[in-house]
């Protein structure tokens, strides 16, 4: 039991496990950011375009709700909620379209980086050569 703790707290306390759970806990809240983005800014205008028409709440009906005299249901209605699944849909895609763009902005950044040391070890020759430099220049003289 003692090797499993020591262990397990190895893991637990390996950067890794950290970098995760900090991944882990902005994803959610880059989730809630999105779907008010979708919720509150994109549905209103496609809204708009398609003649006050809200997609989001947008179902087929396939049976009736029945209502009782006093306001109750006493029947729910069975619809397909295709406004919903459309909505996640522009989700996912706006999620989508902002880690592809993220990726491709870190993957600039290394290849940027991964070539700026080439080109620093092509400008500044070996001390060796330096020294053969200035060997053939005593030579010369």
């Amino acid at each position: 039991m003692k090797k499993f703790m020591k262990e397990f707290k190895e893991f637990a306390l390996k950067g890794n496990v950290f970098d995760m759970a900090v991944g882990i806990i902005i994803g959610g809240a880059f989730g809630k950011i999105v779907a008010s983005l979708v919720a509150d800014i994109f549905m209103p205008f496609l809204s708009l375009l398609m003649g006050n028409f809200n997609i989001a709440t947008a179902k087929l009906v396939l049976k009736p709700g029945v209502i009782a005299a006093d306001g109750t249901v006493e029947v729910a209605e069975i619809a397909i909620a295709y406004g919903a699944f459309l909505n996640n849909i522009i989700d996912f895609i706006v999620i989508a379209l902002v880690i592809f763009a993220m990726i491709k902005s870190i993957n600039a950044m290394r290849r940027k980086e991964e070539a700026e040391p080439e080109e620093e070890k092509e400008e500044k020759p070996s001390e060796e050569i330096l020294l053969l430099r200035e060997i053939r220049d005593s030579l010369k003289k």
